[in-house]
């Protein structure tokens, strides 16, 4: 009988061996890894937003009303009273326009931001790639967006403004929001665990941000001296690009484009290198 067992078993010997270690390149992404545990990114992407909408009573309405309702403020404020300048589009169609990447952007860097300090107990008991967390907190906020986006339809509608061609750009810019969104979170969420006060200014930051961003007023009240430097902030390029393909308002954010998008390689690149550097502390220290 107790042969049987013994050929039944494998020996010590003929088990594979895994070691797990950090990586002795800040450089080294791990792809094929990521690729490995895509199943993570999706359970937690699906978990995230079951906990994000569980008992409220509006569910997924909230992604329309929080980007609805501010467009409607600075439609009054703004667009009213202050007369700003709309590039020829009526104002609430050329704030929601805007606000629907900016709610895109604006989940990634508060979610992804502290999705790491928020996982804690998951990152110091099992080992996983550490870029799931923040990149399916990324993924999460595309819920927000499409019901967000498809609300923009009837907009469109009641002020008959029937898109052209220049739609088909539109996949781009919404790819460089959530570029943007998961290079900043990097930073921010590598950051959040050694420092947990850096919680406390992300909402602060996003402030900042969104008036920085041209959302509420057009990029042309920007002197044009001032723009290059301003096309530095990479949002300003997407929500110019985003109106230019969905309204056809404005120029071709061709220059402007072109800053913003190497900022966003500078934030994304820069962010990835400091998240793995950092990606072996993190058990130790969260």
């Amino acid at each position: 009988m107790s042969t049987e067992k013994n050929s039944g078993t494998k020996s010590a010997d003929s088990l594979p061996l895994i070691r797990i270690g950090g990586s002795r390149s800040s450089w080294n992404l791990s792809l094929r890894e990521l690729w490995q545990y895509r199943e993570l990114v999706y359970f937690l992407t699906w978990r995230d937003i079951k906990v994000r909408y569980k008992q409220t009573v509006l569910g997924v309405a909230w992604a329309v009303v929080q980007p609805l309702f501010i467009a409607l403020t600075l439609s009054v404020f703004l667009g009213k009273l202050a007369k700003v300048p709309s590039e020829g589009v009526p104002y609430p169609v050329f704030a929601y326009t805007a606000m629907v990447p900016w709610q895109l952007f604006a989940h990634a860097l508060t979610e992804a931001g502290n999705s790491l300090v928020a996982n804690d107990r998951l990152i110091t008991k099992v080992y996983f790639p550490r870029l799931a967390i923040p990149m399916s907190a990324v993924l999460a906020g595309f819920v927000d967006f499409v019901i967000a986006f498809f609300v923009l339809i009837p907009f469109l509608a009641v002020y008959r403004i029937v898109p052209t061609a220049r739609v088909l750009t539109l996949p781009l810019f919404v790819l460089l929001t959530a570029l943007i969104g998961f290079g900043a979170s990097l930073w921010l969420s590598a950051l959040n665990v050694q420092y947990r006060d850096v919680r406390y200014t992300i909402g602060f930051l996003v402030q900042l941000w969104f008036l920085a961003t041209p959302v509420a007023y057009p990029t042309s009240v920007v002197p044009a001296r001032w723009r290059a430097w301003y096309g530095l902030n990479p949002m300003v390029g997407v929500i110019d690009g985003f109106r230019w393909s969905l309204l056809g308002s404005g120029e071709a954010p061709g220059g402007l484009l072109a800053v913003s998008v190497v900022a966003i390689v500078l934030i994304l690149g820069s962010g990835l290198y400091y998240f793995r550097r950092m990606e072996a502390t993190f058990a130790d220290v969260i």
